[in-house]
């Protein structure tokens, strides 16, 4: 497989190539057709499975990328929906000790999904807004749905 530009400027991952024509597979949408060679180029240097990944909202990778198991996805969960909270509320609600907390909050700071804040005049954190709308996205929650998904990440 290889990360493939067309004429239009659109990347694509290329399928299958033959004489005169390839299938490409848009990467948002996972739909494949068939283009001339001729409107199609191989892109250097770019890895055909970063050009699969970049189908995936942005949101929603910065998500995955920081949240390692269900307990981190759960407090991160738990600042989008109920924050900002201070840290003796994440303390009192996380199943969590102390350093395991910090540490998860770091991860969650580093990867910009929660800002520290100042909270009923306590140290607290807050989602950013990427935050809110990866854990959104991630619940399939839309304006005509209210359905959430089930399962686990940690398998």
């Amino acid at each position: 497989m290889q990360t493939v530009r067309l004429a239009d400027g659109e990347t694509y991952l290329l399928v299958k190539r033959s004489a005169e024509s390839s299938r490409v597979r848009d990467p948002a949408t996972g739909e494949e057709r068939y283009v001339d060679n001729d409107n199609l180029s191989v892109v250097a240097g770019e890895s055909p499975l970063a050009t699969a990944a970049s189908g995936v909202p942005t949101p929603v990778r910065r998500v995955l990328r920081a949240v390692h198991d269900d307990r981190s996805l759960g407090l991160l969960a738990v600042v989008v929906d109920d924050g900002p909270l201070s840290v003796i509320e994440l303390l009192d609600t996380a199943d969590m000790c102390e350093s395991d907390l910090h540490g998860t909050v770091s991860e969650l700071r580093a990867a910009g999904l929660i800002d520290e804040t100042e909270f009923a005049g306590r140290r607290g954190y807050e989602a950013t807004p990427v935050a809110s709308e990866g854990i959104e996205l991630l619940r399939g929650v839309s304006p005509d749905s209210d359905q959430r998904g089930e399962g686990s990440i940690d398998g």
